[in-house]
């Protein structure tokens, strides 16, 4: 087993590794995966050292869950695990075997519901899907304008607003979960969420990565001030710094691609494999606790750790920064700022 160093998740008292994993690959995103496969990529994930698994009700529509719970059922010692809260699953009675962009997802689909009895259900749906009783991180999962447009999150942010901030806070205090926060893909309704009370983490998917730092200001910024530490998701935006051609889990647009080809071009150019950079750049921020990407392979785990462990020297970063390769003010390994 490999070592990986752990970070404070704001100020509670959990310890979560540097490199965490993420379930929603694994349950069939985009692509088909075997259970069995799905299960070996949460354990080569602990087996290489990490500590943190997210997951969700909306992956696979259940399916992450249940399979995250099959993998973690007899070795939950010293995982911290987070699922999240904003969607109820009810029995699907269509014909579709791909949904969502979910291959051969479970027979559900999702209701959104973010008020205090929606959140309360879904906790003890969530514990039913996984078969274990401790869930240590609660998201409130993609509330926000992205998600369901203006009209409709008004509702939604009037349902987190009025009662289920409240549910949130009291399955904290009452110890049912040690941590809260946001698991989105947009700034603005993080800063949204900061005004509204307190947070311990936010998950922020593909806004803090090497192809983006739009979160930099006021949101990273901020969250070092409230000491809401920050979980850098999807560090390949969706596959586009992988090649894929996807971005926000869609077809990439052409100012995307170039802006991937140029990076591409830059760690050629520097004998470092953009993977690498990709993993290892958001950890320099004081904000970030942790960076999930979620190998849906063994394979693809041990691809992951090699990045993760491959040296890289401190001129990359400059340089980096030098060609206007990443945005004013991002800071830099060694302590240097672009």
């Amino acid at each position: 087993m490999s070592t990986l160093k752990t970070r404070r998740v704001g100020q509670t008292s959990l310890e979560i590794t540097e490199l965490g994993y993420g379930s929603a690959s694994m349950a069939a995103l985009f692509n088909e995966v075997p259970d069995d496969q799905a299960r070996a990529s949460v354990g080569a994930a602990l087996d290489g050292g990490v500590n943190f698994v997210d997951t969700a009700p909306q992956y696979g529509f259940g399916r992450a869950e249940h399979l995250v719970g099959d993998a973690l059922r007899d070795r939950r010692a010293g995982v911290v695990l987070s699922t999240k809260v904003g969607r109820l699953l009810k029995p699907y009675r269509g014909t579709e075997k791909v949904r969502g962009n979910w291959v051969k997802p479970f027979p559900f689909e999702q209701v959104y519901d973010y008020s205090y009895d929606g959140i309360m259900r879904s906790v003890e749906d969530s514990r039913a899907r996984l078969g274990l009783a401790d869930i240590e991180i609660l998201f409130v999962h993609d509330i926000g304008v992205m998600t369901h447009g203006e009209a409709k999150n008004v509702i939604y942010w009037k349902q987190l607003v009025e009662s289920g901030y409240r549910a949130l806070t009291e399955l904290k205090a009452s110890g049912e979960v040690k941590a809260i926060g946001l698991g989105v893909n947009e700034t603005a309704v993080l800063m949204d969420a900061l005004a509204l009370g307190d947070w311990d983490v936010f998950l922020l998917a593909g806004r803090y990565t090497l192809l983006d730092q739009t979160s930099l200001s006021p949101l990273l910024t901020t969250c070092v001030e409230r000491k809401t530490s920050v979980i850098a998701a999807a560090p390949f935006n969706g596959g586009a710094l992988m090649g894929t051609g996807k971005w926000n889990y869609d077809s990439a647009p052409a100012h995307i691609i170039k802006r991937v080809a140029d990076l591409e071009a830059f760690c050629k150019d520097h004998n470092v494999p953009i993977g690498a950079a990709a993993l290892q750049f958001a950890l320099t921020h004081p904000a970030v606790c942790s960076v999930l990407t979620g190998p849906k392979s063994p394979a693809e785990m041990t691809s992951t750790l090699a990045w993760w462990n491959t040296p890289i020297a401190p001129q990359f970063w400059t340089d980096l920064a030098a060609a206007k390769l990443v945005a004013p003010g991002t800071p830099l390994p060694g302590g240097k700022t672009a």
